[in-house]
């Protein structure tokens, strides 16, 4: 039997073909019919938004809700859970701020001629944008704060108002947690089925992304010939650089400063799993070999192990989260819009509470990636940009995720007072 191409070989080859594409009938060419396909590249592009804008309301609820309500299963562990929870939420944050600090430093959106929107063959109204952006970002930080608490969740679903979203079924997810057992058991199943059943619907939204990203980039190309490249290059180094920033300055002072290890070592003991990381771009399928490392090679205990690993690779994606920010930020740059402070504390809360929910859902990157720039109130057309090298960075950004994981469980393993803990 033939093994199909993994999906991000696929859409590889789609961004390939999409470039080739696009530069075979650029914009203003038409078939012997008088047909442009430039304009088929647009409306299948615009499909595939479209399925993808579908799925993230019921994605992310259920995702949440279920991931939530699991995680509170685990509240008897008290101390533990909290001090572990605590360290995700702030890895996290540090990393996204990281980011951000940084894309508003390089600025890759803006190059010498000005915002790049237009090269790069962005189509959506700069002055609908900006009027939109301003309500979002509307307000000091309480106006923010205020409208997060939502009076209808059920009307912030359906006007795409993610961060009220987010914060409804945070709080669902802990009423669930809070619930009796057998009330609980049978709430939790039902947001798993839910989550199931989108997690199928989004796979097959996901399986057409090779046409749907061939489609986009080939407009992109069509219209702005090599032009794009330019600034994604500029945009792919600064996530680059916000993550070796996070990976070798912030974390390895979380365990040398906080948890007073030895971080060299700390690195050399999960170099495997990190390396896994890189290699197979999942968190998930990593864990067996990352709870070994970190129990066997690193000397931390079974009982923070099993714990701290496995709820690490549930919530906390400080790559993905940080990869998010800066993305959001590129694409309003590109716009020529600069975000008010309101706005990008929208997009750094976003990113931060999404990835509490949405780690274990398929391709995460991609719809955490929709949920920000939902929430900052910017298009999805830049996504395919954004793709264009994605795999490069999904390596990456997931290895900083793996590599968090552990520095968090040896730091927790310390505070709990273990001494073995990069013992020899």
């Amino acid at each position: 039997m033939r093994r199909r191409l993994d999906l991000h070989w696929q859409i590889l080859i789609a961004l390939l073909l999409g470039v080739g594409a696009g530069l075979l009938w650029p914009q203003g060419s038409a078939t012997p019919g008088g047909f442009e396909p430039v304009t088929a590249f647009a409306f299948v592009g615009s499909l595939f938004l479209r399925g993808l804008k579908m799925v993230i309301v019921p994605l992310v609820a259920a995702s949440i809700i279920a991931g939530v309500a699991g995680i509170g299963a685990g509240r008897g562990l008290g101390r533990l859970f909290a001090k572990t929870f605590s360290w995700y939420i702030a890895t996290s944050l540090i990393a996204i701020l990281t980011g951000l600090l940084l894309v508003n430093l390089v600025r890759p959106g803006v190059d010498a001629q000005g915002p790049v929107a237009a090269r790069l063959g962005l189509t959506a109204p700069v002055a609908d944008l900006a009027a939109g952006l301003e309500e979002r970002g509307a307000g000091d930080i309480i106006g923010i704060v205020q409208r997060m608490v939502p009076d209808n969740p059920l009307a912030a679903a359906a006007a795409g108002d993610m961060l009220a979203l987010i914060f409804f079924c945070i709080i669902l997810g802990l009423g669930v947690a809070a619930l009796p057992e057998e009330m609980r058991l049978r709430q939790l199943g039902f947001w798993e089925s839910l989550l199931a059943a989108m997690m199928k619907v989004t796979g097959w939204v996901m399986a057409t992304a090779p046409v749907g990203i061939f489609a986009l980039v080939a407009q992109i190309t069509a219209t702005s010939g090599f032009a794009a490249f330019g600034p994604l290059a500029r945009y792919g180094l600064v996530v680059l650089g916000a993550l070796t920033l996070h990976a070798f300055v912030t974390l390895p002072l979380l365990v040398s400063v906080v948890g007073r290890l030895p971080a060299l070592r700390h690195m050399r003991a999960v170099a495997p799993a990190l390396l896994t990381a890189f290699s197979t771009r999942s968190s998930s399928a990593t864990l067996p070999l990352t709870m070994e490392c970190v129990e066997n090679r690193a000397g931390v205990s079974n009982r923070v192990t099993s714990f701290v690993l496995p709820l690490g690779a549930t919530i906390n994606m400080d790559g993905t989260a940080l990869y998010e920010c800066v993305a959001a930020m590129f694409i309003a740059q590109a716009y020529g819009i600069d975000l008010g402070f309101g706005v990008q504390f929208v997009v750094v809360l976003t990113a931060l509470l999404a990835s509490i929910g949405a780690a274990g859902i398929p391709a995460a990157g991609l719809v955490m990636m929709s949920i920000v720039l939902e929430a900052a109130g910017l298009p999805l057309e830049g996504i395919a940009l954004i793709l264009a090298i994605d795999p490069v960075l999904d390596m990456c950004r997931t290895t900083v995720n793996v590599f968090s994981d552990t520095c968090v469980a040896v730091v927790v393993a310390r505070s709990e007072g273990e001494t073995g803990v990069l013992a020899g």
